[in-house]
C-alpha cells in the first residue's frame, strides 16, 4: 500500500497534537515526571507506536513533510547562535573547554566500543563506526553522508539503512536515559524539586538570561519584535542554505552539516548587530521561537520513526547499540559528572551529554529542560551544551572519524 502523504499543513497539525499528548501524559503519569522524560519524547513514542500498529494491522504507513522538520531544526540552531552573545560566551571559559575534552574522549571510546563488538561478532569494523559516533554523536545527517561513503568506497552493504536505524535508535535512547541519570544524581546529592509557584514570566519586560531553561515561561514580545526576529531567522536559514550548497559543490571533502552554518551565522549576526550597530536584540522572541521550533522538530522526528525497522534490526546491530547506551550512561555518570564538578550544573550537563552523545543536540536541550523545569535553572549547562553539541563537537567528530576510517578501512 502506498504511504499516506501528509503535506506541511497536516504535518504541523500532527506535530502539535503529539506535543499536546506529551504534555497530558507527563502531567498525569507520575513515572514520566519522576524520570524527567521530555514531553516531545513521551508524545512522539506513543504516536510512533500507533503508526506501527496501523502498519502491522492494516499495512498503513505515513509520509510526513521532511522539509518542515528540517526547517524547525535550522530555526532551533539559529536561535542558539542568535542567543550567543560574546560577552556570555566568555562565561563558559574553562568549563566549556573541559566539557569539550570530556565529550571528545567519549567519541573515541564510543567508536572503539562499536569497532570492538563488531569485530568480535565477525562484522566489518566499519560497522562499529557506523553504530558509533557517525550516527550516535553525528545524528541522521552525518549518518546518511558517511553511510553513503562506507557503501560506495568501502563496500559496506546496507550502510545507509543501518545508519538511519542507528541514528533513530540513538534519538529515542538519548531522550529516555538523560533525565533519569540526572535525576538519580540529584537525588543522591539531596536536591529537592522546586515547589510549584506562579511564574509571572517577564511581564515587566525584563530578560533574565534564561534562554531555553524555562520553555513554558511567559515571554513579553510584540508584533514588531516578532517580525524582526523572524527576519533574523530567515537570514540565518538563507545563509546556511547558500553556504552548505556552495561548500558541497566546491569543497565536497569539507563536511559541515547545514545546521552548523545556521548556528555560526547566528553568532556572527548577533554580535555584529549588537556590537557594531548597537541593535536591541529581542532575546525574548528568540527564546519563544527557538523553544517552539525545538519541540516541533522533536515531535516530527519521533512520529516519523518506523519502529518496525528497529524491530527488524539484525542481532549484532542491536547488541552494539545496547552496549553503546550502557557505555553512555556509565561514562556520563562516572566521568562527565565527576570531572565537571560533581554539583548541580554537572548533573544537568550529564543529562545534556546523554542527549547528544546518543541522539542530537535538540534531544540534549529537551533533556535539560525536563530536569531544570523540576529542580531549577542551570545557566552554565544551557550555555555550554548547545555550543559544544551543535558546533564544536561536529568538527571534532569529523576529524576523529576521518582518521579512524583511514586506519580501519
Amino acid at each position: 500500500m502506498e504511504p499516506i502523504i501528509l503535506n506541511g499543513y497536516y504535518t504541523l497539525i500532527a506535530a502539535t497534537l503529539v506535543l499536546l499528548l506529551g504534555r497530558v501524559l507527563v502531567k498525569n503519569i507520575k513515572f514520566l515526571r519522576d524520570f524527567n522524560i521530555p514531553e516531545p519524547v513521551s508524545g512522539g513514542l506513543i504516536a510512533a507506536a500507533i503508526i506501527t500498529t496501523l502498519y502491522y494491522t492494516a499495512g498503513i504507513t505515513f509520509q510526513f513533510e521532511s522539509a518542515l522538520q528540517t526547517t524547525f531544526m535550522l530555526i532551533f540552531f539559529s536561535s542558539i547562535g542568535l542567543s550567543a552573545d560574546f560577552s556570555r560566551l566568555k562565561q563558559g571559559g574553562f568549563p566549556l573547554v573541559a566539557f569539550l575534552i570530556i565529550v571528545s574522549i567519549f567519541i573515541v571510546l564510543q567508536n572503539f566500543v562499536g569497532i570492538g563488538l563488531a569485530t568480535l561478532m565477525g562484522q566489518n569494523p566499519l560497522v562499529g563506526l557506523l553504530t558509533g559516533s557517525i550516527t550516535l554523536t553525528g545524528g541522521h545527517g552525518t549518518g546518511a553522508a558517511y553511510g553513503k561513503t562506507l557503501s560506495e568506497q568501502f563496500g559496506v552493504q546496507g550502510a545507509v539503512e543501518m545508519a538511519m536505524v542507528s541514528a533513530t535508535y540513538g534519538l529515542v535512547a538519548g531522550g529516555l536515559v538523560g533525565g533519569p541519570v540526572a535525576r538519580h544524581l540529584l537525588n543522591k546529592m539531596g536536591h529537592k524539586p522546586l515547589t510549584d509557584e506562579v511564574d509571572s514570566g517577564d511581564l515587566k519586560g525584563e530578560y533574565d538570561n534564561q534562554t531555553f531553561e524555562k520553555s513554558a515561561r511567559m515571554r513579553l514580545i510584540t508584533a514588531e519584535s516578532a517580525i524582526e526576529t523572524m527576519a533574523l531567522f530567515a537570514a540565518c536559514l538563507a545563509f546556511s542554505s547558500f553556504a552548505y550548497g556552495y561548500m558541497t559543490e566546491h569543497f565536497p571533502n569539507f563536511k559541515l552539516p547545514q545546521f552548523v552554518w545556521a548556528l555560526g551565522f547566528g553568532v556572527l549576526l548577533r554580535n555584529a548587530l549588537t556590537g557594531m550597530f548597537k541593535f536591541d536584540m529581542f532575546d525574548r522572541a528568540i527564546d519563544v521561537f527557538g523553544n517552539a521550533s525545538l519541540s516541533l522538530f522533536l515531535a516530527i522526528a519521533l512520529m516519523s520513526m518506523k519502529l518496525w525497522q528497529l524491530a527488524g534490526m539484525a542481532g549484532p546491530l542491536l547488541v552494539i547499540l545496547l552496549a553503546q547506551t550502557a557505555a553512555m550512561i556509565l561514562y556520563a555518570y562516572f566521568v562527565t559528572f565527576r570531572f565537571m564538578g560533581k554539583d548541580y550544573d554537572a548533573a544537568i550537563l550529564t543529562a545534556g551529554h546523554c542527549g547528544f552523545g546518543l541522539g542530537a543536540t535538540p534531544t540534549a536541550v529537551a533533556n535539560m529542560q525536563s530536569v531544570t523545569g523540576t529542580f531549577g535553572p542551570s545557566h552554565k549547562a544551557f550555555l555550554i551544551v548547545p555550543l559544544v553539541g551543535a558546533f564544536f563537537i561536529d568538527l571534532v567528530n569529523a576529524a576523529i572519524l576521518d582518521r579512524m576510517m583511514a586506519f580501519f578501512g
